[in-house]
């Protein structure tokens, strides 16, 4: 089975273009909300989180990811410690996953594909993108307590689409909503295309 990863910086839309995929009937596995949960759960991950960040990185044994955030977000070795602890946990978690699924190809959506070299495991990339202003207004919208300068510094924290459009396979471009699904039912029959075509599973 084909793994095929699905990225972009933060306000570009992945997760819409992720549940595109789902509703063409493509497993998709959320590797950051994956990684909420490994953090929240898995008593050797939540040690090492503590031994790094302190023991205010939970409360009530939940994550306190404001706190966490303010740390990594402005300490770029904090937050390469921290991918160092959660993303071995996360691939793990995706390959018991994996071995569960059905069909040619999965989407492994991941903000930091190409940042962490997960794109080494995949067999296609896709990279979706934005203007910025457009990221940060959708940032705005979704993420109340965010400010623009808190955007700003967590786009700092991730390569920018000039460097990542070389090394992805397909690139979305995520303005107008219908032109992105054109663009996923393109991809997905390119991917896909030794499967007979199925139109009761897509808006294709």
């Amino acid at each position: 089975m084909m793994i095929v990863g699905l990225t972009g910086g933060i306000g570009s839309g992945k997760t819409t273009v992720a549940n595109m995929f789902k509703e063409l009937g493509v497993a998709v596995y959320i590797a950051d909300d994956e990684a909420k949960k490994i953090m929240n759960t898995n008593s050797g991950v939540k040690d090492k989180i503590t031994s790094l960040l302190g023991n205010e990185a939970y409360i009530d044994n939940e994550l306190n990811r404001s706190y966490i955030a303010n740390i990594v977000f402005n300490d770029a070795e904090k937050l390469k410690q921290l991918n160092e602890i959660v993303h071995p946990a996360v691939a793990n978690h995706f390959d018991s996953w994996k071995n569960k699924q059905n069909g040619s190809y999965v989407i492994k959506e991941a903000a930091i594909l190409f940042e962490n070299k997960g794109y080494e495991q995949c067999d296609y990339t896709i990279l979706v993108s934005a203007p910025e202003e457009i990221r940060i207004r959708r940032v705005l919208k979704r993420d109340k307590d965010s400010s623009v300068n808190d955007i700003k510094s967590r786009m700092n924290n991730q390569w920018s689409d000039t460097k990542k459009i070389p090394m992805a396979d397909f690139v979305i471009n995520n303005e107008y909503l219908e032109k992105t699904k054109d663009q996923v039912c393109e991809i997905h029959k390119k991917i896909s295309s030794q499967e007979p075509y199925n139109p009761n599973l897509s808006f294709c």
